[in-house]
């Protein structure tokens, strides 16, 4: 054989091992009796997430609708790791509620380590086991209606900030309107510091603190972390020698160094305390001895997590609102003129109803992906059972849930009277295990009260000073933006406010 053939030949040989090697388990479901959604080498059952070309949640969405029907669970890959998605509702429920203990921990957590990413690490999302227990009976108390409700007034000052920054952008519009979520992004970042550290970002001034765009890295999701989740479901093995922090350094010191300058502050002027999440975390540290990595990394939950995704709320509330001018009126009219007490903003049943539905159609949790912690048993429509261990990972396409028409009839549709009370209200859909905008069980999101009263503070003002357009160069339809990991309009979302008088 001359060396050229020998060379095409070891080359051959070895590709076809790297092939054998991606797909010799694609057989793991169909020998327990279970459907196997189709899988290719190196990308399983989710293409997306190497392409980049849509969204991955339509991966999953094409296998929820190819099996709802005829079975309750159906095999994918992660890559070449064998999971299970559930596809229906009872069984999203179970997961979520009713058999918790079972699915206590996210997947996110097998990616994550305090060594690569301290922040994200400490993120109740990320903890598992005890840990998320402490973290989360230490984190609920600071977001309790009674803080909630003393943070208000500063919500109330902001708010009336950002109605007249957005009528100082109006003067230097262009005819594209402006960007929603920058615009929004600027309120969430002052509402937010302010309400968690006392501190001002500047946000609608000409000359903004560096924070809100630190804000925006933090959710840049790099390549280089997605490429490391594919490596880490072909090979994981390689997480003991190799890690990957879905912040970036820069980043996380940036934010650690506010928390230092801030904590300091706080303790050099003891006559300016604040009933604010900083103040009760100060409390916390003294009560429980946390360190100084402790404090920050529980302060940083508040501040994550209230940033972006109210920001990303707060802008389809008002993309919703701008293409549907009869529920912008209803709105307009349950809200009146008047100013609101915190009591009174609890009561405004059809603002509610607006931010579900928006949450329906966007939410900020696309897929749920849940790590098994006790064994557990499925049973398939077709009677054939299979059981789940400690490791394996479960799939909830809450997006599929959300825009099924079984459970939501015109379901591409804003329609906020769905949630309103007479309707069932929010807790109808959660019971059903049709909707989780705000995840549900044990583990549904410890600030979604904060954030409800962030979002329809600032609606309210926004819709008492201005009629909400949607500008022609915003997208007519809901297509989800290629790469980001929580719903956000493809292309942007882009407003023209006209100012009542």
């Amino acid at each position: 054989m001359c060396p050229i053939s020998t060379a095409l030949f070891l080359i051959a040989a070895f590709l076809a091992l790297i092939y054998v090697f991606l797909t010799w388990n694609f057989n793991y479901w169909k020998k327990r009796g279970i459907p196997t959604a189709k899988s290719w080498p190196f990308v399983g059952s989710f293409p997306s997430i190497f392409t980049q070309k849509r969204n991955v949640v339509y991966d999953i969405d094409e296998i929820y609708e190819q099996y709802k029907s005829t079975d309750s669970i159906v095999g994918v890959f992660n890559t070449r790791m064998p999971q299970l998605m559930v596809t229906t509702p009872e069984y999203a429920h179970k997961i979520f509620v009713s058999d918790f203990r079972s699915f206590h921990d996210n997947e996110m957590s097998k990616f994550t380590t305090q060594k690569s990413d301290k922040i994200l690490a400490n993120n109740p999302f990320i903890l598992t086991g005890e840990s998320w227990k402490e973290r989360r009976a230490e984190v609920t108390p600071g977001l309790s209606a009674n803080r909630v409700k003393a943070s208000y007034p500063v919500s109330q000052r902001v708010c009336k900030k950002f109605v007249d920054y957005i009528k100082r952008q109006l003067v230097m519009a262009s005819s594209d309107g402006l960007n929603a979520k920058d615009l929004c992004l600027c309120y969430t970042t002052e509402v937010v510091s302010d309400c968690v550290l006392g501190i001002s970002a500047q946000s609608f001034t000409d000359n903004p603190t560096p924070l809100k765009g630190m804000i925006k890295r933090v959710f840049e999701q790099s390549f280089g972390f997605i490429l490391y989740m594919v490596v880490v479901n072909i090979w994981p093995p390689i997480q003991k020698i190799y890690s990957v922090g879905l912040f970036s350094k820069e980043v996380e010191e940036f934010f650690y160094g506010i928390m230092r300058k801030c904590i300091q502050m706080r303790r050099d002027n003891p006559d300016q305390q604040r009933d604010d999440f900083l103040n009760y975390m100060l409390q916390l540290q003294e009560k429980k001895g946390l360190d100084a990595v402790e404090l920050t990394s529980h302060t940083m939950t508040f501040l994550t997590d209230g940033f972006e995704t109210t920001a990303q709320v707060l802008s389809h509330a008002l993309l919703l609102l701008g293409r549907n001018p009869a529920e912008q009126q209803k709105l307009r009219e349950e809200i009146g003129k008047g100013e609101f007490t915190f009591e009174q903003l609890s009561e405004l049943p059809f603002i509610e109803a607006c931010i579900h539905e928006t949450l329906r159609l966007f939410p900020p949790l696309l897929a749920a992906r849940k790590v098994v912690t006790e064994p557990y048993e499925f049973v398939n429509k077709n009677g054939v059972s299979v059981k789940v261990y400690p490791g394996d990972v479960v799939i909830i396409p809450v997006n599929a849930l959300h825009y099924d028409a079984q459970y939501f009839e015109d379901p591409h549709s804003f329609k906020p009277q769905r949630f309103l009370e007479a309707n069932g209200g929010a807790k109808k859909y959660r019971d059903q295990g049709v909707y989780f905008g705000f995840g549900d069980g044990p583990r549904i999101c410890p600030g979604m009260r904060f954030a409800l009263t962030q979002v329809k503070a600032a609606l309210v003002e926004i819709v008492k000073n201005f009629d909400i357009k949607v500008n022609p160069k915003t997208r007519t339809d809901n297509q989800f933006d290629d790469t980001y990991f929580m719903a956000a309009l493809k292309g942007g979302i882009w407003i023209d406010f006209v100012e009542r008088k």
